[in-house]
Formats: C-alpha cells, sequence, structure tokens
C-alpha cells in the first residue's frame, strides 16, 4: 500500500512547491541569522568585557556561546545556498525519479538539517517532500548518516551537540583576545579547567554588572525578533496565497 502512495505522491511532484517552500526556508533562514549574529555579538563582547576586568577563566567558559552561535550563522548561511541551489536547478527534480547527483549534496544536508532544526518548519516540509519523491530509505541515509549519505562534513559540525573541547576554546579565546589588543596567560588557566568541570549556565559565568547589561540587551533582541517574525509572517501569508491557487493555475502541468 505505501508503494502505491508513494508512486502517487511522486506523478503528483510540483516543482512549483519546492520553489515557494525553498524560498520560504531561505526567509526564514535569514531570520534565524539574524537572531544569531545578535546572540554572537553579546556573546562576544561579554568575552571581550571579562578578559578587560581580569576574568579569564569565565571568558574561557562564555566562548562556548561565541562558538554554538558562529557555527549555527554558518549552518543557516550553508542552509540558504542549498534551497538558493533547489530553486535554480528545480526542473532536474521533475526530470528525474531518482535523485539528480548534481542535487545530492544540497537535499540530503537539508533533509540533516531538518532532523537538527527543531525551529524551523519549512525544512520538515521540505524533508517530507524528498521523502515522498525518493522514498524513506534515501532520506533515513541522510538523517542517520549512514555510508554515501551525501551530507556536507561541515554542516554536521556546524549542528554537532558536542561541546567544543578545551583546545578549541582556547584558540578562539586568543583570538578575540588578540584582535583586541588583550595579553592571555593561557597556560595557567589550561591547568585549571577539566572539560566535565564546565558550566552550561551562563549566569554562572557573568559578573553582575555585566548580567544587568545582558539583560538590557536582551530585551533589545527580542523586540527586534518579534519584528523580523512579523515580516516573515507577510512573506508566509503570500506563499499561502500561491499555494491555494486552483490547479489549473499550476505552469508545472
Amino acid at each position: 500500500m505505501e508503494a502505491i502512495v508513494n508512486v502517487f505522491l511522486r506523478k503528483k511532484f510540483k516543482t512549483s512547491r519546492v520553489k515557494i517552500l525553498a524560498k520560504l526556508a531561505i526567509s526564514r533562514a535569514q531570520i534565524l541569522w539574524k537572531q544569531r549574529q545578535v546572540r554572537y555579538s553579546h556573546a562576544k563582547s561579554d568575552v571581550i568585557e571579562l578578559l578587560k576586568l581580569g576574568y579569564q577563566e569565565r571568558a574561557l567558559l562564555r566562548v562556548e556561546h561565541v562558538m554554538k552561535e558562529q557555527n549555527m550563522m554558518d549552518a543557516f548561511a550553508m542552509i540558504m545556498d542549498y534551497c538558493s541551489l533547489l530553486i535554480d536547478r528545480v526542473m532536474l527534480l521533475k526530470k528525474n525519479k531518482e535523485c539528480p547527483e548534481e542535487l545530492k549534496e544540497a537535499i540530503s544536508s537539508l533533509i540533516f538539517a531538518s532532523s537538527r532544526c527543531g525551529e524551523f518548519p519549512e525544512l520538515q516540509k521540505i524533508r517530507g517532500i524528498f521523502v515522498s519523491r525518493f522514498g524513506r530509505e534515501f532520506a533515513a541515509h541522510a538523517i542517520e548518516l549512514r555510508n554515501n549519505s551525501g551530507v556536507n562534513p561541515k554542516i554536521i559540525q556546524k549542528l554537532s551537540t558536542q561541546w567544543p573541547s578545551l583546545d578549541s576554546r582556547s584558540e578562539v579565546l586568543k583570538d578575540i583576545a588578540s584582535e583586541n589588543g588583550i595579553i592571555l596567560n593561557m597556560e595557567e588557566d589550561e591547568e585549571k579547567f577539566e572539560d566535565d568541570e564546565l558550566s552550561e549556565d551562563e549566569n554562572d559565568v557573568l559578573p553582575k554588572d555585566l548580567k544587568t547589561r545582558k539583560k538590557y540587551r536582551d530585551v533589545a533582541a527580542a523586540a527586534l525578533e518579534a519584528f523580523e517574525s512579523a515580516a516573515y509572517a507577510a512573506a508566509a501569508a503570500r506563499a499561502a496565497v500561491e499555494l491555494s491557487r486552483p490547479k489549473y493555475e499550476d505552469t508545472d502541468r
């Protein structure tokens, strides 16, 4: 029965729907990227302030958030690039019943990202289309990172939930210090730190004066997020109108 349903769905495959969802995904990714950029800037500012105040150990903890936000920004940028590629070459999906080789990395990486980005409903819908088009096994290869999955190793690393190592945090901290003309004494701090002793609660990291500053920055960030969400809602409404048009208006028929 499932095979019959899949055959039916493949016949009903509409490239116009892929294009609309890809455009919506780009809009969503742009908003999420900007939100992460704000958090990245805040976290980096905190690290700089901590270093200037002499709280080098706390800065080494806080730099983890800088790395996390940078990774998410990079991942969203990759998602936007892959969606743009889908839009440009969507007709390849119409012509091929199997996943085109030149789109395999993009499609597999988007399917993988959909399983790691819960805040991204458009990716879930795109994954659903490709599951219907190419089958559940194709999607499982990407999500479970099986052999020859086609997923870009870079996006795997960017969306990893593993904590960054002490060495990688130290390198980022050194770079931030160098950019701001701050001299570090990393040897002493590296002897004091063990990975399993790190706290995930940033309130344990920030001194009281920086916590107050962060509170006001978070209010501004929330206002920006509300504005951008409203802009996205308008774009989604326009897309809904496109998707609800009568079938005879679909150019792919």
